[in-house]
């Protein structure tokens, strides 16, 4: 069989090296920031969604937030009082672990705690997740799901069935038990159903200020107040969000997006 001409190999010996380069910008972009803005924050992500956090950045585009290369990061800020850029940024080098992060901002320390302290948003918990909740499928006609994806919910534990072409839930299904890691088939499951049980927030830890004083925060948990366990249905599918209808135990109805 004749080579094809598209058949091109191509020597790796010739790609430029840019990880060096693209270190030394991140420092200087954080040392630029150090002489721009008057106060830095770190803080913690929970639940880590990147176009959430792309959210908060639009709502904050008047800072600059840094999110990953701790290392790097740690080395713009200074490792310890003898190479620190500016007195005090080693202990803000020292909490950089993790999903850890910095915010160079000019708002006020209570502007920032405050909006951080209350802005928490819902999302689909994924496998390895505690389940905060437990979770049940009620037995009835699943509305929001076309019959081809019927075979879909049968692999994934689900006892459901076609009945007149419609997919039906046969019997009530425990879908997670509060407390335990969610496996990945229940994990598809409630984002299926159009359930978010994860919460997806940002915790502020440290400050320093450009006096070079540096204050810490007691870690405050800003998590939405969830019923223990519930009952949930998916009613409706626009696109892909579905609608699904949740009911507390024992609770009058709610629904939720």
């Amino acid at each position: 069989m004749p080579k094809s001409k598209r058949d091109k190999k191509v020597s790796l010996t010739q790609t430029k090296k840019k990880g060096l380069d693209l270190k030394k910008k991140l420092c200087e972009d954080i040392h630029t920031c150090i002489e721009k803005y008057a106060n830095i924050f770190t803080f913690s992500v929970q639940n880590m969604r990147n176009s959430k956090l792309k959210d908060v950045r639009q709502e904050w585009s008047h800072s600059r937030f840094f999110f990953g290369k701790n290392k790097v990061m740690t080395l713009a800020l200074g490792r310890g009082p003898e190479d620190e850029f500016r007195p005090g940024l080693h202990k803000i080098g020292r909490k950089l672990h993790g999903q850890t992060g910095i915010l160079f901002t000019n708002k006020t320390e209570p502007e920032v705690v405050r909006w951080f302290s209350e802005f928490v948003e819902l999302e689909f918990a994924r496998a390895g997740n505690i389940a905060s909740q437990t979770v049940t499928a009620v037995a009835g006609p699943l509305l929001a799901f076309t019959h081809d994806i019927e075979p879909q919910l049968r692999r994934l534990g689900l006892p459901t069935s076609l009945e007149k072409g419609v997919v039906t839930l046969m019997k009530d299904h425990i879908v997670c038990e509060k407390g335990k890691p969610l496996t990945p088939e229940q994990a598809q499951i409630l984002k299926l159903f159009g359930y978010k049980m994860a919460q997806f927030y940002l915790t502020i830890e440290l400050m320093w200020s450009s006096g070079g004083k540096v204050k810490s925060f007691t870690k405050k948990k800003v998590e939405r107040s969830l019923p223990s366990s519930i009952r949930i249905t998916p009613v409706s599918r626009d696109g892909n969000e579905v609608t699904c209808h949740v009911v507390e135990e024992d609770e009058e109805e709610i629904e939720a997006d």
